[in-house]
């Protein structure tokens, strides 16, 4: 077993790596940026080295510094969590040549999974249902027209290299496409260096579906059911549940079983995430790209498994077999995470800065991956995200009421943040009917007033919150004085008077 791990990332997801690495006895390092100095991830860690600049490819992408740093602190392996280097092949192949583990998949897992075009092709050969779609490559306007004319509007335009949201343009009238088409290219090559695109049929109003697979370096492969990803904003997860509402068990069996046969066809090493669109109408399921990496939302697949996915990658890459084969595997109960961003709630901007009071939820069945603290302050470098909350239940109703305590219970003060997005989102009958599709945010929140927004909590929530905070911070001054007409108490006669 290894001695000794580095995570190569930061924030909550370094936090989840060092706590496995810690029930496991293995010593771990972190690494941080002139920006991540006083991060959490830095003082949980057995030993810390700043590699950089804040800008992430003058830090968490400086492939030689993370190497140097390896070789100072002895390492045996690396831990890449997820982003930043975790599906890059080059970087897996300079660890690997300096003699260090790779804490996740092959150099040819991730490149054959890592181009859209060519792995698309490979799901094809494996008996993967795709989305209809040109062949390859669109070079032009004109071929495109062409293609998207047979396959029929609307389309999907991707870049081939796309990701993360970049480079995935949706074109609903034909006199749309040739803007869109140059616009997915520029992003394709902007972002990823690589401009080629494909276009595919758009399935309208889709559920986004995914299947947590995981293999080891015996042949052994598994999958641990699915999870709904559908509530989205611009293409990034917002809520992910699991299990789907909208998957009958048959249809749950045949994917996970489809999403097993994808894994083997490209004798797949590690954790890694089979992502389907799910039409919610005809119960079909196309492939659309595989993760070979940890997701953000693995904890609730811990959560309804009872596996430790952080410590089983560690076990897969020192050679181990899987510690469980599918039939020891169960879904039970019901797990649900929200995403806790540091931004509007209106306009998804992100507000970073201090935070200045901090306090999570905790209780029965609730767990918070996060790195904050009252007094961090969240850089303008890297993903807004604070943290993720996520509840388990016995049942979806049972989940959802957990979570509405745990939000009532979370205090985040000093920047925004999406909380009120997340309690509207918990109360709103599409998401409880289990209707809600990943155009959820878009036809269901975005443009609306936040009058219309918050329409669905209770508006005494924010006047105690502010009223708290008024009193702690004139108590903490040693000026607090009793004011029988304070502007609290007129607030709440103007309110009372209003209703």
């Amino acid at each position: 077993m290894f001695k000794k791990i580095l995570i190569a990332n930061r924030g909550e997801i370094a936090i989840r790596v060092i706590r496995s690495c810690r029930s496991m006895n293995i010593s771990s390092v972190a690494v941080y940026s002139e920006a991540d100095r006083d991060s959490l991830h830095v003082m949980l860690a057995d030993e810390a080295y700043e590699i950089g600049p804040a800008p992430s490819n003058q830090s968490y992408l400086n492939i030689d510094k993370l190497i140097e740093v390896c070789k100072k602190a002895g390492v045996d392996a690396i831990h890449p969590g997820y982003g930043f280097l975790s599906e890059n092949a080059e970087f897996v192949k300079r660890v690997e040549a300096e003699g260090i583990t790779f804490i996740g998949p092959t150099v040819d897992n991730i490149v054959s999974m890592g181009d859209k075009l060519a792995s698309r092709e490979l799901m094809k050969d494996a008996g993967v249902p795709t989305v209809p779609g040109s062949p390859g490559a669109i070079t032009d306007v004109a071929e495109a027209e062409k293609v998207a004319e047979k396959i029929g509007y609307p389309v999907i335009i991707k870049a081939s290299a796309g990701g993360g949201g970049k480079g995935i343009r949706v074109v609903l009238d034909p006199k749309e496409l040739a803007s869109s088409f140059r616009a997915c290219q520029s992003e394709g090559k902007n972002y990823f260096s690589d401009d080629r695109v494909f276009i595919e049929r758009f399935i309208q109003n889709p559920k986004h579906i995914e299947i947590q697979v995981f293999g080891d370096k015996h042949g052994n492969v598994v999958h641990l059911f699915e999870r709904e990803c559908s509530v989205q904003r611009r293409h990034q997860k917002v809520i992910e549940e699991s299990p789907s509402i909208s998957v009958p068990d048959t249809v749950r069996e045949t994917m996970g079983s489809v999403a097993v046969k994808a894994a083997e066809s490209i004798k797949y090493v590690g954790a890694g995430t089979i992502e389907f669109i799910f039409d919610n109408n005809t119960k079909e399921f196309f492939f659309m790209e595989m993760n070979t990496r940890l997701q953000v939302e693995h904890p609730i697949t811990e959560l309804v498994t009872g596996t430790d996915l952080v410590r089983e990658q560690i076990l897969v890459a020192a050679g181990n077999k899987l510690s469980f084969k599918q039939e020891d595997l169960k879904q039970t109960g019901h797990a649900i995470e929200l995403r806790i961003c540091a931004e509007d709630p209106m306009t998804f901007i992100p507000s970073p800065g201090a935070i200045r009071r901090y306090r999570e939820p905790t209780g029965p069945f609730i767990r918070v991956d996060g790195g904050a603290y009252q007094g961090y302050e969240i850089p303008i470098f890297y993903d807004p995200m604070i943290a993720k909350v996520v509840a388990w239940g016995h049942d979806r109703q049972e989940c959802i009421n957990r979570l509405h305590r745990a939000l009532g219970e979370y205090m985040i003060t000093g920047v925004k943040t999406n909380i009120n997005l997340h309690r509207n989102i918990l109360k709103h009958p599409k998401f409880l009917s289990g209707e809600y599709t990943t155009q959820f945010i878009e036809q269901e929140i975005s443009g609306k007033t936040q009058e219309d927004m918050f329409m669905f909590v209770d508006d005494r929530v924010f006047l105690i919150s502010a009223a708290i905070e008024a009193y702690n911070h004139a108590k903490s001054n040693n000026n607090f004085k009793y004011n029988p007409n304070s502007q609290w108490k007129q607030l709440g006669r103007v309110k009372q008077l209003r209703h």
